[in-house]
């Protein structure tokens, strides 16, 4: 950063720590990109964006970095946010359109009503029969505690790993790359997983329990 670059990319509180100490200078900025901007701006990171950008965006100014916006759900409050980074002629580009919902034609849905007790030897049942021994698969669960009971139970034949917010990011990686190799073949997340990631060659995914 002292000798230059030309783009970088942080987290809200590394950037600001660098501005804060001066190794930082964001006054000549051109173009601002945040992404995963609901998340960004509902996870208690939305102070410290306003922080960074009150340094490079003057009020009402035509000279004002470029900001795009990038985010899988957009809902409607964070066009509010976005109308105060964002010139009044900016452009919203949505790729579902008037549906709320947007899905690979190739994938099928299906929805397996049971009892909490059973679900875990359904959930064994369900990876047998949709994803066998040899494919890949992927379970989420909304709590740490249910990602961990579940990769331990027996329902579940093939080898499995978890990946929670308990785990260093280090074994994290470690566990993503094996996953990605083929070493075991279930892997069960919280929502941890649920963005951001790129594994090819998935047959299955399933979700524990409807999001709430």
């Amino acid at each position: 950063m002292r000798s230059g670059i030309d783009i970088l990319v942080g987290t809200p509180g590394r950037i600001k720590d660098h501005l804060q100490s001066g190794k930082l200078d964001l006054t000549k900025v051109k173009h601002v990109v945040l992404d995963e901007v609901d998340q960004m701006l509902d996870m208690g990171f939305a102070e410290q964006v306003e922080d960074i950008l009150r340094v490079a965006y003057k009020k009402d100014s035509e000279d004002n970095p470029q900001t795009l916006l990038f985010s899988a759900t957009c809902p409607h409050w964070v066009y509010d946010v976005a109308r105060k980074y964002m010139k009044s002629r900016y452009e919203q580009i949505d790729l579902i359109g008037k549906r709320t919902q947007k899905a690979a034609t190739t994938v099928e849905h299906l929805a397996i009503e049971c009892h909490w007790s059973q679900r875990a030897a359904v959930i064994g049942d369900v990876i047998q029969v949709y994803s066998g021994s040899h494919g890949r698969t992927i379970v989420f669960c909304e709590t740490k505690k249910e990602a961990n009971e579940l990769a331990l139970n027996a329902s579940i034949k093939q080898d499995c790993q978890s990946l929670h917010g308990d785990i260093p990011q280090k074994q994290r990686e470690i566990t993503l790359k094996g996953f990605r190799n083929g070493t075991f073949k279930v892997l069960v997340a919280t929502n941890v997983a649920a963005r951001g990631l790129d594994i090819p060659e998935v047959d299955l995914v399933v979700q524990s329990s409807p999001p709430k």
